[in-house]
């Protein structure tokens, strides 16, 4: 029976950037910043109390065979009989190491066997205590009188944008008190939920910023990262000047940079990224009406486009589709290659990779025919394989979390998916692959189009993981932060890369280029991707034009 996977990620990096601070008027409680104070560690959360509640209580005896006499009392909270640890908890040590190795006593006359056995003497209600971690306050930051601008990541403010840190209290008899944090490493320290800063303009890289609030319950939240950068511009009129603020945190409340901007710890170009790296505000602007050769041939094949009147029903004998066929197919090539806009959409809004990069990525990879395209080991939208959904299970931890419990117990998905042994990897890896592969039967020409729609979450989780793992060949090739070496647009060419050839042709092109002593870019790395890479460099110029 199939199983629909679709997962939600919260994606999590910290960084912010900002300059000189003004105190703003606000409706918010909120305290001129005292700069005056040496910034102390805060306690960060300390929330625990204990729950009493009432279960219930299944008592057993453990017995000698020999002497048919009780020697411990076992309580237990389930039902069955009770488990090994409970044996040990209850029973101590000894009995225990007995116990456990005794082989089962099949003698007609029991007093004759050796070791023990248990037995249920009474059941009944009772109490206990569980200790429970409470919701720790937090700190969230946002931009106040900026609006963000469509399809890119950044915020465009007409004055200075003003930056503002709110304290979040989620007890309700609790309250904040107070917010403190660092601007460009100078304290600062607001009474109240609320700080409100006016920020100037920045370099290009940002200031760092650290904040964290206060409770009335005397702990703190943990200490928040952010990254700032404000650039002034004119936008063709000196006489007007504008503002644009960008925010990277994983407390932003506002429109989200991509995600792995935050892995990589840099800011899109000033004033929003290359278009092919945007997520538009409405899916209409996802709308494409690319005449796909391979598309059309199986929307005639299935019988969703009439071809009859074309010389061989528009399907010539060595394959493909004629010209004839590729215009009569064009109305359901065009509604066909455009029905999964609104899910890619609310996926890049979820998950922050940039919508456009997902619509190129699965017309490159199977012109949204969600089936198998290549070969057998290609499978979905985004034509996933064994060595991709690796890929995925172990760089994106987040992804990984969410889905192991879904083919296995949660208590056997451990530590990470490099404790699972070998043979639990490879049955993942193939769940996750399954997971995106639409074939089906006995569905309307042959695929599940909802499990081709759920399958998008899984790309776009799978593109966070070579995202990360792109940034890491950056950072051990040369020893720096991916962001001080490299563009926000190269970066993702290099993920590119990743996803199509490996991190292994990554590092080659990386390799030859710094042998070269050149820049890390694209066109720099490209003419390095030979033999078995070559075929990346069409794939990142075809998605990225």
């Amino acid at each position: 029976m199939r199983r629909h996977w679709i997962f939600g990620l919260l994606s999590i990096i910290v960084a912010l950037n900002g300059v000189a601070f003004t105190r703003q008027n606000s409706t918010a409680p909120t305290a001129d910043p005292v700069f005056s104070f040496e910034a102390n560690p805060p306690p960060g959360p300390d929330r625990f109390t204990v729950l009493t509640v009432e279960y219930q209580a299944y008592e057993w005896q453990l017995a000698t065979w020999k002497y048919q006499k009780p020697v411990c009392t076992l309580i237990i909270d389930h039902e069955g009989m009770p488990l090994p640890g409970e044996v040990y908890r209850d029973c101590g040590e000894a009995i225990f190491k007995k116990w456990i190795v005794q082989k089962p006593c099949i003698a007609k006359n029991k007093a004759t066997c050796t070791g023990y056995y248990v037995y249920p003497s009474d059941s009944y209600m009772e109490e206990k205590e569980i200790p429970l971690e409470l919701e720790a306050a937090s700190a969230w930051i946002s931009l106040e009188d900026c609006e963000p601008v469509a399809s890119t990541s950044t915020n465009i403010c007409e004055n200075k944008p003003t930056l503002v840190i709110t304290g979040l209290e989620p007890l309700e008899d609790q309250s904040i008190i107070r917010i403190e944090g660092t601007y460009n490493g100078e304290p600062f320290d607001c009474s109240g939920d609320t700080c409100k800063f006016q920020i100037i303009e920045t370099g290009e890289e940002g200031i760092p910023v650290e904040f964290w609030s206060y409770s009335t319950y005397g702990d703190s939240s943990i200490v928040y990262s952010a990254r700032v950068r404000v650039q002034k511009v004119d936008e063709g009129d000196p006489d007007q000047l504008y503002w644009y603020a960008d925010i990277l945190s994983s407390q932003w409340q506002g429109q989200s940079v991509a995600t792995c901007a935050d892995s990589w710890d840099i800011f899109p170009t000033v004033g929003g990224p290359a278009e092919w790296l945007t997520t538009p505000t409405q899916s209409e602007e996802l709308s494409s009406d690319i005449p796909y050769t391979y598309l059309a041939a199986n929307m005639i094949q299935q019988g969703l486009a009439d071809a009859s009147a074309c010389p061989d029903g528009g399907l010539p004998p060595g394959g493909g589709v004629n010209q004839c066929g590729l215009e009569k197919s064009r109305p359901a090539v065009i509604e066909w290659q455009n029905q999964f806009d609104e899910l890619i959409l609310t996926t890049a809004l979820e998950t922050a990779i940039p919508a456009r990069l997902l619509k190129n990525l699965f017309a490159r990879e199977s012109q949204f025919w969600p089936g198998v395209y290549r070969g057998a080991q290609d499978v979905g939208l985004g034509q996933l394989t064994e060595n991709g959904a690796d890929t995925t299970l172990f760089w994106n931890d987040a992804f990984y979390e969410q889905f192991c419990p879904m083919v296995y117990p949660e208590d056997a998905c451990g530590d990470g998916y490099m404790s699972l042994d070998e043979e639990a990897q490879i049955e993942l890896r193939r769940a996750l692959v399954e997971s995106v592969n639409a074939t089906c039967e006995d569905c309307p020409l042959g695929f599940d189009l909802e499990q081709a729609g759920f399958s998008v979450t899984v790309f776009a989780h799978t593109m966070i993981a070579n995202c990360k793992q792109a940034g890491q060949v950056v950072q051990n090739y040369t020893d720096e932060t991916p962001g001080t070496v490299a563009s926000y647009e190269d970066l993702w060419k290099f993920t590119l890369v990743n996803y199509n050839a490996g991190g292994g042709c990554l590092a080659e092109g990386i390799t030859h280029a710094l042998g070269e002593d050149l820049e890390l870019n694209w066109g720099n790395i490209s003419p390095f991707l030979k033999g078995a890479c070559f075929g990346a460099v069409d794939y990142v110029n075809d998605i990225s034009q």
